[in-house]
C-alpha cells in the first residue's frame, strides 16, 4: 500500500514552514526601518519608488479611507460589498493582528507567505535605489509603512485587482498611501489621536485628513463636529468634489439589537435598505456600514441604488477581527482595539447595549503616546475591576505608570498590576468569576497591539 499522500503532505508542510521563515525574515528586515508611527512629511520617496515600478497604484480604481476611528471596519465592509458585486479586490489596512500579510489582502484573503516574499523581491531593488538617493541627500530611507504601501500597490497591480480599498496609516495629506487618486474618499469620525504628528486641535487634524480628497472625487463624510465638518467641506469645494454627508444626505434610519449583531435600516444615496443584518455589535458599526454602503453606491453607480440582496449577502458576511470580538466563553472574553477616548466611548456604549454581564473585569494596556486618563475614565463605569498590563513593544506605557493613573480613576482596591499578558488574562478571568455564577466577562482593550497579542494567546487565527 503506497503512502504517496503522506509524503506529499509532509513536503507541503515543510514548504509552508520554509515560506513562513522566509516571510518572517523579510518582515524583520523591513521592521528595522523607521516605525510606522514615525512619519516624515513627504510623499517623495513613495512616489519615486512607484514611478520606478511603473506607477502600479494607477493600474486599478481606488477608494481611499481616513478618519480617527472605524477605518479598518469600514474598509473591510467596503471591500466585502465590492467583492459581492463580482469585482476582484485589493485591501490595504493597518495595523495587523496576527500576521503582517493581513495588511495586504486580495479578494478578501491575506497574501500568502510565498507571495509576500515575491512581492518584496520585486520591489526591493527600487526601494534600495531610492534609499541610496535619499541617503546622498542626507534624508531618511523609506520607513516601514512606506515599504508596505509600495508592496501593496505592486501586489494589487500584479494580481491584477479591479479596485483597491486603501486605508491611510496616519493622517492623510502626508500619508504614504496618498499617492493614489481615490475616486471616492471616506472620512470616518475624527477625534483626538496622534497629536504629536497631526496637530493639537481637531481642526488641525481634520485639515491633514482632508488631504486625501482629490479633484472631482466623491467625499463620503461621517457625522463630524461642526468645525471639523467645515474644514472638510472647504477642502471638497476647493477640489470640486461631490459631498455626501451622514445625517444630511444619508442616514442610519433604524437599528435594533439582534442575536449575534444588529438589524439595520439604512438610507443610502439611491434609496432605503431595510432589515439588513450585520453580525457586528455597536452603534458605531452601524454607522461604519452606512459609510461603506454609500461609498460603494458612489463608486459603482454614481449614487443609484445597489441590489438589496447583494447588500444583504455582503453585510451578513461582514467581519471585524479585534473589534468587540468574543474570543472565548466561560468566562466570556471580549477583545476590542479601542485606543483613544472616542473609541473607548463607542466600545462602552456597545458593551452596555449588546451584552448583559453581571461583572466585567478589564485587562488594559496603552501606548505611551496615548491618553491613559481619558481612556480609563471612560472605561471606569463599566468595569468592576481592572488588571493593568502591557503589550510586548517598547512603545507600551509601563504598567506601574498606568496603574498610578488607574488608582486615581478606579481607587486602590479595584486595580491589579500584572506585567505579563497571559497572567493578566488569567487573573482577570478569576476575578470576573469570583462573585458571580454566570454573566462574568473579561474585556481586553486599550491598544491594538495588546488585542493582537491577546487573540494569539487565546488561539484566534
Amino acid at each position: 500500500m503506497s503512502n504517496h499522500g503522506g509524503g506529499a503532505d509532509h513536503l507541503h508542510a515543510q514548504q509552508a514552514r520554509e515560506a513562513r521563515t522566509a516571510a518572517d525574515e523579510v518582515y524583520q528586515a523591513i521592521l528595522a526601518r523607521a516605525p510606522e508611527h514615525d512619519i516624515d512629511p513627504t510623499l517623495d520617496r513613495v512616489r519615486a519608488v512607484c514611478e520606478l515600478l511603473g506607477d502600479p497604484q494607477k493600474a486599478y480604481r481606488t477608494i481611499h479611507l481616513t478618519g480617527t476611528n472605524g477605518k479598518t471596519s469600514t474598509s473591510r465592509m467596503v471591500e466585502r460589498l465590492l467583492r459581492e458585486h463580482g469585482l476582484r479586490t485589493g485591501r490595504f489596512t493597518s495595523p495587523h493582528l496576527t500576521r503582517v500579510n493581513e495588511r495586504i489582502a486580495i479578494d478578501g484573503e491575506p497574501i500568502s507567505d510565498e507571495r509576500f516574499v515575491e512581492v518584496w523581491q520585486d520591489v526591493a531593488p527600487y526601494v534600495h535605489l531610492v534609499d541610496t538617493q535619499s541617503a546622498e541627500r542626507g534624508e531618511p530611507r523609506l520607513s516601514f509603512f512606506e515599504v508596505f504601501t509600495v508592496m501593496a500597490f505592486a501586489a494589487f497591480a500584479d494580481a491584477p485587482v479591479e479596485v483597491a480599498v486603501i486605508e491611510v496609516g496616519l493622517g492623510g495629506r502626508w500619508d504614504s498611501t496618498n499617492v493614489v487618486d481615490g475616486e471616492v474618499a471616506v472620512v470616518t469620525p475624527i477625534a483626538m489621536d496622534h497629536e504629536r504628528y497631526l496637530g493639537d486641535t481637531l481642526v488641525e487634524i481634520a485639515s491633514e485628513k482632508a488631504g486625501i480628497v482629490k479633484d472631482g472625487a466623491t467625499l463620503v463624510l461621517a457625522t463630524q463636529q461642526e468645525d471639523v465638518e467645515g474644514v472638510l467641506l472647504t477642502a471638497a469645494a476647493e477640489r470640486g468634489a461631490r459631498v455626501v454627508r451622514e445625517g444630511v444626505d444619508v442616514a442610519v434610519l433604524e437599528r435594533t439589537v439582534a442575536v449575534g449583531g444588529q438589524l439595520l435600516t439604512l438610507r443610502g444615496m439611491g434609496g432605503v435598505y431595510a432589515d439588513v443584518f450585520l453580525p457586528l455589535h455597536g452603534a458605531f458599526q452601524a454607522h461604519n456600514a452606512l459609510l461603506a454602503l454609500v461609498a460603494v453606491e458612489a463608486f459603482l453607480t454614481g449614487g443609484a441604488a445597489l441590489d438589496g440582496s447583494v447588500v444583504e449577502a455582503a453585510f451578513g458576511d461582514a467581519s471585524s477581527p479585534g473589534r468587540l470580538e468574543i474570543v472565548r466563553s466561560s468566562p466570556t472574553i471580549i477583545v476590542d482595539g479601542a485606543h483613544n477616548p472616542a473609541g473607548v466611548e463607542a466600545l462602552v456604549e456597545a458593551v452596555e447595549e449588546a451584552f448583559h454581564f453581571q461583572r466585567i473585569v478589564g485587562v488594559v494596556g496603552v501606548m505611551a503616546d496615548k491618553d491613559p486618563e481619558g481612556i480609563l475614565s471612560v472605561l471606569e463605569p463599566v468595569l468592576d475591576e481592572i488588571v493593568v498590563t502591557r503589550a510586548s513593544t517598547s512603545r507600551a506605557l509601563d504598567p506601574e505608570d498606568l496603574a498610578e493613573v488607574a488608582r486615581d480613576v478606579f481607587g486602590e482596591d479595584r486595580v491589579h498590576v500584572v506585567e505579563r499578558l497571559d497572567e493578566a488574562v488569567d487573573l482577570a478571568a478569576a476575578r470576573a468569576e469570583a462573585d458571580v455564577e454566570r454573566g462574568a466577562a473579561v474585556l481586553v482593550t486599550g491598544s491594538i497591539v495588546l488585542v493582537a497579542e491577546a487573540r494569539i494567546l487565546l488561539g484566534r487565527p
